[in-house]
């Protein structure tokens, strides 16, 4: 720049806070709402770099689709987080075609949905059980603890093979992983632990194999296909993946239908709906899946590699975007009445599971668990009900995952 030109200042606005948390309920939160119609926007986390945000249907699935924004490109740098710990590497979320291509092909078979639903018998026996004890026990009980939980942990566990004995170490590795406010310290101290206690099912696996995703990857380390961190980095994904999310959802799906005011419509019509004609749960999950929140402050930042033009705005090379794909699935240009539960809902497919090569791999067991913990709930357990005033509930507040602690539900 020639000396005697004065560099124009800097006009751009200050980055927004992010996340846009909420304190209670499964709402989407006001911040996106104010950013309806608009182009993506500057925001800052707690902890790195600032970045892009984008929340439009349009703009999110295109974000997640584009190879020139890059995961693993996010290992590499101080990534925009909610924690202080940054996301390390060695399982799929972190790496970009080919290396995720190669890794995902290892695993892809197993979780078809021809292979999935060759289970549905198998996921409602599990689910009968948990509710045969919720009913022998009597109301009230905690749909949280009760089924939420136990009904994907099981399920999940005997998918990969590790033992009934070591399900609390895999839930309370995955209350560290997602909590967003445990120390770097505890993070390292209980990594170290989980991890030797999958060292020790992965070479039981080698000595004694069976008909589990271990044993697959164990197989295929053997065999030099994946490395040994690959094997662990894979496996961790799969273990806390494969029950986190769905434990908050079908506690959250329960949560929208028993409060009317989550689901902009009457609950108690919808859980009719679902209880007397069985060929509606598809579709209900669907349109629940859409309609919560779960991911408010979980967000995977991706890198423009090249300059990219995103909705209106440059993205330069180097800088990360973050999407809302609960702000996505709320966009009323594409989804009508998006606060509402439209069980006859047309067209658009929501984009929980993702999009692109990055699509959930277990999509097909969440919709299973999930199908089958709403039918079976409401056939199960006549006249459902929240067994505490609502003012009682406890909702997680700044983490992860919205959603409730507890549901105590009578019948």
């Amino acid at each position: 720049m020639p000396p005697h030109v004065t560099p124009a200042p800097d006009t751009s606005p200050e980055p927004l806070a992010y996340p846009f948390w909420t304190t209670r309920g499964l709402g989407l939160p006001d911040g996106y709402r104010r950013l309806r119609d608009q182009p993506p926007v500057r925001v800052r986390l707690p902890y790195g770099d600032d970045a892009w945000l984008a929340t439009s249907y349009e703009d999110v699935r295109a974000v997640l689709s584009d190879p020139r924004f890059s995961l693993a490109e996010a290992v590499r740098r101080d990534q925009p987080r909610i924690g202080p710990m940054p996301r390390a590497g060695g399982g799929l979320i972190a790496l970009d075609a080919p290396h995720h291509t190669r890794l995902r092909a290892l695993l892809a078979k197993e979780f078809t949905a021809r292979r999935i639903e060759r289970l549905r018998g198998h996921v409602r026996e599990v689910t009968d059980g948990l509710l045969d004890r919720m009913a022998a026990a009597g109301p009230p009980a905690d749909l949280v603890e009760d089924l939420a939980f136990p009904l994907p942990m099981t399920l999940i566990c005997e998918l990969t093979g590790v033992p009934d004995a070591d399900q609390p170490a895999v839930r309370a590795w995955a209350d560290t992983v997602c909590s967003g406010s445990v120390t770097s310290e505890a993070v390292q101290r209980d990594a170290k632990d989980f991890f030797t206690r999958m060292y020790g099912w992965i070479e039981t696996r080698r000595r004694a194999p069976a008909d589990d995703l271990i044993t697959v990857l164990v197989r295929a380390c053997d065999e030099g296909v994946l490395t040994e961190d690959e094997l662990t980095g894979l496996l961790n994904e799969i273990l806390i993946g494969g029950f986190v999310t769905t434990t908050n959802q079908i506690a959250n799906f329960f949560a929208v239908l028993l409060l009317p005011r989550e689901a902009g419509a009457d609950g108690a019509d919808v859980l009719a709906a679902v209880r007397d004609r069985p060929d509606v749960v598809p579709r209900a999950v669907e349109e629940l899946l859409r309609l919560v929140p779960l991911l408010n402050g979980l967000t995977l930042p991706r890198y423009a590699g090249e300059d990219v033009e995103l909705g209106g705005v440059l993205v330069r090379a180097g800088e990360p975007v973050v999407v809302s794909q609960a702000a996505a699935n709320h966009d009323p240009g594409v989804f009508p009445s998006p606060d509402r539960i439209v069980l006859d809902r047309p067209g658009t497919p929501h984009i929980s599971f993702g999009h692109g090569i990055h699509y959930c791999l277990g999509a097909h067991l969440a919709r299973l668990e999930l199908q089958t913990a709403l039918e079976r709930v409401t056939a199960r357990l006549p006249g459902l009900r929240l067994a505490v005033p609502e003012e009682e509930l406890q909702w997680r507040s700044k983490e992860f995952f919205s959603g409730l602690r507890s549901l105590p539900v009578a019948w």
